[in-house]
């Protein structure tokens, strides 16, 4: 038996090679080399004739689908080649090791001014496309760098801006040093060890010349909640360890550092510094945690603290920061740790539940931090331990203290911390980096966007919340740009190519930020209330999203951990990539920004320069947004309302921008090099849409230019008799002589578009040598004449045929001539014609009357009636004479004599019958007696016909209405029955993408499950287990006489030609036939892209 290779879903592989052993209804069963498995035809995919074959771009492939762009991406990182196109969007496959000489300066200068996909990919050549489309389009472009934690955004962010900076940078590297910057905004996770906790969007603008004349940087959404605490394996922010680490030796006393266990902030998370065994030996032993002596420092390509801080330190010099301006950017670092320190405990001495410090080393960390921030120790003591109150009575009210329990001291104290590094980071990119970044002349720019990919954890809270919304948001950017306006333009242009339906995540986004009645709006009206509750707030959101498809209950979580949370603790939201379950206990805290107005005007009023800049701009920028700050009361300033504001317009700029697309791919969970785990990156290109792109690219032109621009593109390489013609027949010709292939182009309305990958092969075409090109212009022109001249044929064989049609003309002519006077003849004779004929009538009657005159008795009555019948006829044929010869006879005439003719006539029988008369009376009466009972019978036969048709006539009427009710009946079933099918249709729809959801929830679960060493619920409708279709149809086929469900596509063949049964003989014919039907429409479905193969016959 011939078997049919395909790829089939594999747990660990993501996908194998398995061959088919018989095929069903619903069902394939796949022999692999593992196991035998039952598969869903969907999937299900085809394998190529060569799969250990790799290709650049994955549309090159002879079979486009999830299956194929796994395989050949797994096939280039065995070979480390981690970038692979999918039409114009770049993969890029994190290595966890340094590949050699692929960013090399040598590297860089071959991808300048390349088309894509001439090299092999890389990211330097989107960044070259970029650049080259902002100056043929006159338009501003941005490149989305995109992906899960530790899959590279961040490092392929710094090769694009390398690139573009050292390709047309005047100030080769200037830019480029800010995001060596890292210290400030990226720390270690569980999955990654330089982790960009914030989010950043870099313009790079170009001059008129586009050359770099200057940048700008955008940021979005610093994790504050790592000031205070990680989670286990996780550190703080860079910069923290790389003070304690790489700090001179007087500045570390100066600032009281020491190692990561001394302080709270840090101590909670991993205390390892990262380093190499050459800078450890430079970090002194007094500086180093027990755990980093212990287990010996972390080791990173990137992350190194001891010199980091030299770059870091360099950096801000660079920046024109002066050593004083660094030192109190190094103290206000250095008091957020001694914060941390600042303990308390109950005060059984205040009567109103106040609290104070806790002994130890509390005051003492309370002096250093308040010495480093400019403050007074007892003025920062008395605003931690109580806030300033105003009442309402009175000229302008009475001030009191109100004491702080001692959860609330640790939280205005969190509180603090909180806002002195996020303050300092803002004042480090917007009044330092982007300050000292010229802006000259600047008319268009090249934007990066480097942002925190789709996050789930076990444990998930406001900062994934926020960080999956602005996912959701980028998702549907992709889905618009790629998937629903390059279908709009295939449809405006007429290329008529089928619909693609993909999942939109509308749903999910309005469930986020609509107004009124979204998360983030419900969480800020529980913000507002007096005692705001988590619970309550969880409680709100489930009653007004009551039955929302995206949004559950936790304890429909498929992770066992999560079904443990009551319902007003956790909110499950499906999103694209799959569903998180989220912790609500902290989103109001998180969601506030603001700090106790005692604290506030403290800070306002340190000695210390930069802390009360920082707080003097920020209390300015709050008077101007109509923030009053009241002293005593938590002001609260929405950080969900400010980072959707900050989303909606970094997403405007986006849409008025060009948009290039790079998805970064994490290989595996350890971060380990050479590790390819084919169903954790087989999820994350789902969840990217990659799979929904291939579909479309498979029957779509992602490459298109406009007639124009390729005319005023490609006019200068060849003569002035091409170059003068006009530009869409420029192209048609152009293209003809090259010879291209007519299924790698197509020519829409105003543009012509190209299969991926052919505009550049006829970009590199065009570009080649001056002898190559020479033969394709005399090609060119050869194609013109000879176009030409069968224009030229064309218009003679149309003049031939011009002058045979002239000819018929003229014999059909004379015909037209022959009728016309046929025509007038006939209407001037036509009363001679018709008057012969009545007088010929006429003569007839007198016969009938010479007749009719042999009754009379009387032989002298019948001797005159014969002699004036005589006359009669002989002036009738007199007259006849007349009309054939005499010509002076007109048409009254003629009628006036005809109708004397006929009046003698009747005279003649009007005497007649009055001479028989009285002979014939008796004769008259018998038949006048005759008549009357024919008549008398006629009638009788005439009224029972009229009964008849009348009894007919009800019949019909009765048998019309009965068919009308029928006809109502059957319209009406036939509206409902379209009604019901449509509604199926959508429910289907329905269950189709639900059932991708479930299946991107099971994959998330499963991912969290191997981090966390959790359970999961298998409650999914797995491919391999048999569907709710197919159940069904097996319940159907239960109630039939016969049940051939379980039975092999083989035994059904052998039983058509051997039984003698008919009735199975049926059965098995048409259970064959429908399942021939549904293997050939998978095949059909799974095509080869190049070509259309005739149609194969199902396995033997």
């Amino acid at each position: 038996m011939e078997s049919q290779k395909v790829w089939t879903p594999d747990d660990t592989d993501g996908y194998v090679i398995g061959t088919i052993v018989d095929i069903g209804l619903d069902l394939v069963t796949v022999q692999t080399a593992q196991q035998v498995s039952r598969v869903a035809y969907n999937g299900l995919f085809p394998v190529g004739d060569d799969q250990s074959k790799d290709v650049d771009d994955n549309c090159a492939l002879m079979f486009l689908n999830e299956a194929t762009l796994l395989n050949n991406i797994k096939l280039r990182y065995n070979k480390d080649k981690i970038y692979t196109y999918v039409a114009n969007i770049l993969i890029a496959i994190n290595p966890y090791f340094e590949i050699q000489k692929l960013y090399t300066t040598e590297t860089l200068t071959k991808y300048q001014g390349k088309s894509l996909g001439v090299l092999p990919p890389h990211v330097f050549a989107i960044g070259d496309k970029a650049f080259r489309d902002m100056r043929a389009m006159k338009q501003s472009q941005s490149i989305v760098v995109s992906g899960e934690s530790g899959a590279g955004k961040t490092e392929s962010t710094k090769y694009i801006l390398r690139y573009l900076c050292e390709s047309w940078g005047t100030q080769i590297g200037q830019i480029e040093k800010l995001i060596l910057d890292e210290a400030f905004g990226n720390a270690k996770t569980v999955r990654n060890n330089n982790s960009s906790r914030f989010g950043k969007f870099v313009e790079i603008h170009f001059n008129g010349k586009y050359s770099v004349v200057g940048g700008y940087i955008s940021h979005y959404l610093l994790e504050k909640s790592r000031i205070c605490g990680q989670s286990v394996g996780e550190r703080n922010y860079h910069i923290f360890y790389q003070l304690c680490a790489g700090l001179p030796q007087q500045l570390c006393l100066k600032l009281k550092l020491t190692n990561p266990d001394d302080f709270l902030y840090l101590s909670k998370g991993c205390t390892q510094y990262f380093a190499s065994s050459q800078s450890e030996k430079n970090i002194g032993s007094e500086r180093k945690s027990g755990d980093h002596k212990k287990k010996s420092f972390l080791s990173d390509p990137i992350v190194d603290d001891y010199n980091n801080f030299k770059s870091t330190d360099t950096a801000l010099c660079h920046f024109g920061v002066t050593e004083s301006e660094r030192l109190q950017i190094y103290k206000v670092v250095a008091a957020v740790l001694h914060l941390g320190n600042v303990c308390f405990e109950d005060s059984p001495e205040d009567t109103r539940g106040g609290c104070k410090l806790k002994g130890g080393n509390s005051e003492e960390a309370l002096k250093t931090a308040a010495d480093l921030l400019g403050l007074d120790t007892e003025e920062l003591r008395q605003s931690l331990l109580s806030r300033l109150m105003q009442s309402k009575g009175g000229f302008k009210g009475t001030t009191y203290l109100v004491p702080l329990k001692v959860h609330e001291a640790q939280n205005a104290r969190d509180a603090l911390a909180k806002a002195l590094y996020s303050k300092l980071f803002d004042f480090i990119v917007t009044r330092i980096v982007n300050k000292a970044i010229p802006l000259n002349g600047n008319k268009y720019y090249v934007g990066v966007l480097d942002i925190a990919g789709f996050e789930y954890f076990q444990n998930n809270s406001f900062e994934q919340f926020c960080i999956n919304y602005c996912n959701e948001k980028l998702q549907q950017f992709f889905n618009e740009r790629i998937l629903k306006e390059e279908q709009a333009i295939y449809e405006k242009e007429g290329l008529g190519l089928k619909h693609i339906n993909f999942v939109d995540n509308q749903d999910c986004i309005d469930l986020l930020e609509a107004r009124g009645t979204g998360i983030l709006d419900l969480l800020d009206e529980e913000s507002k209330l007096p005692k705001p509750s988590a619970s309550h707030f969880t409680e709100t959101v489930h009653s007004t999203h009551n039955g929302h498809y995206r949004l559950a209950l936790p304890r429909k979580s498929k992770l066992k951990d999560h079904r443990e949370l009551r319902d007003d603790e956790g909110l499950l939201i499906r999103h694209f990539a799959g569903a998180v379950c989220y912790q609500t206990a902290l989103f109001i805290e998180k969601n506030n920004d603001a700090l106790h107005g005692s604290l506030e005007c403290l800070m306002s009023d340190a000695n210390n320069e930069l802390v009360k800049q920082l707080f003097t701009v920020d209390n300015q920028q709050n008077n101007l947004n109509g923030n009053k700050i009241s002293s005593g009361k938590l002001n609260f300033i929405s950080v969900g309302g400010k980072f959707r504001n900050q989303l909606n317009e970094l997403i405007a700029k986006l849409k008025s921008n060009g948009t290039h697309f790079v998805r970064c791919i994490k290989p595996n969970l350890n971060m380990v090099p050479h590790k390819f785990e084919g169903s954790q990156i087989l999820s994350q290109l789902r969840c990217s849409g990659m799979t929904t792109v291939l579909e479309l690219m498979q029957q779509g032109y992602p490459s298109r230019a406009l007639f124009v621009d390729l005319y005023n593109m490609y006019k200068q390489y060849l003569s002035s008799k091409l170059s003068s013609l006009d530009p869409r027949m420029f192209c048609k010709i152009l293209f003809k002589a090259l010879g291209l292939n007519e299924n790698d182009f197509r020519f829409g309305n105003t543009k012509v578009f190209f299969r991926p990958g052919k505009f550049a092969e006829f970009d590199q075409i065009m570009r080649s040598d001056p002898q190559h090109l020479a033969s394709l212009v005399s090609k060119v022109e050869k194609w013109l004449v000879i176009t030409r001249w069968k224009q030229v044929q064309w218009c003679s064989v149309s003049v031939i045929k011009l002058k045979n049609k002239l000819l018929y003309r003229r014999s059909k002519i004379v015909t037209i001539q022959k009728n016309i006077r046929k025509h007038l003849a006939m209407k001037n004779y036509r009363f001679r014609y018709l008057g012969t004929m009545k007088l010929r009538k006429l003569r007839g009657l007198l016969k009938e009357i010479s007749d009719l005159s042999q009754k009379l008795k009387s032989n002298d009555e019948k001797q005159r009636y014969l002699q004036q019948m005589n006359v009669i006829d002989g002036q009738i044929m007199s007259l006849i004479n007349s009309l054939r010869t005499d010509k002076r006879i007109n048409a009254i005439d003629s009628e006036k004599k005809v109708k004397a003719c006929d009046e003698a006539i009747n005279g003649q029988i009007a005497s007649l019958k009055g001479k028989i008369k009285e002979e014939e009376s008796l004769r008259k009466v018998q038949e006048a007696m005759e008549t009357e009972r024919k008549q008398r019978e006629e009638e009788e036969k005439r009224r029972q016909k009229e009964e008849e048709l009348k009894r007919r006539k009800l019949e019909l009427e009765e048998r019309f209405k009965q068919e009308s009710q029928l006809f109502s009946v059957s319209k009406e079933e036939v509206t409902a029955a379209l009604n019901l099918q449509q509604q199926m249709e959508k429910e289907q729809e329905e269950i189709r993408n639900r059932a991708i959801q479930e299946k991107l929830d099971y994959e998330l679960a499963v991912r969290i499950a191997n981090e966390s060493g959790s359970g999961v619920n298998d409650d999914r409708n797995s491919p391999t287990v048999m569907s709710r279709t197919t159940n069904a149809n097996a319940t159907k086929k239960s109630h039939k006489k016969i049940d051939l469900s379980k039975w092999k596509y083989s035994d059904l063949r052998d039983i058509i030609n051997t039984s003698c049964d008919i009735e199975l003989l049926e059965a098995c014919k048409e259970e064959f036939h429908r399942r021939l039907k549904v293997y050939h429409s998978w095949k059909l479905k799974n095509s080869k892209s190049k070509e259309n193969f005739a149609e194969q016959r199902a396995p033997d």
